[in-house]
């Protein structure tokens, strides 16, 4: 039988890496509620599913020119 594997968890600089935006710029997505994160301690940890899906909605947005509210653009 398959193993489901555990969510992989990404942090704030790793997103912010990957979407090629400060810190501070993910943040105000986890705070405003527009990318899901998990606290721990004092950190957060975004769901990479999550984050995929995020970068995704903002690149289809962006194609049809409809502004989602995340100050993501999509360039090409």
């Amino acid at each position: 039988m398959a193993e489901n594997p555990s969510p992989r968890f990404l942090t704030v600089a790793e997103v912010a890496e990957m979407c090629r935006v400060s810190r501070m710029t993910v943040y105000r997505w986890v705070h405003a509620g527009d990318l899901p994160a998990v606290r721990f301690g004092k950190s957060f940890r975004v769901p990479q599913d999550a984050a995929t899906a995020f970068m995704e909605r903002a690149a289809l947005s962006s194609e049809l020119g409809e502004d989602d509210g995340t100050g993501v653009t999509a360039v090409g």
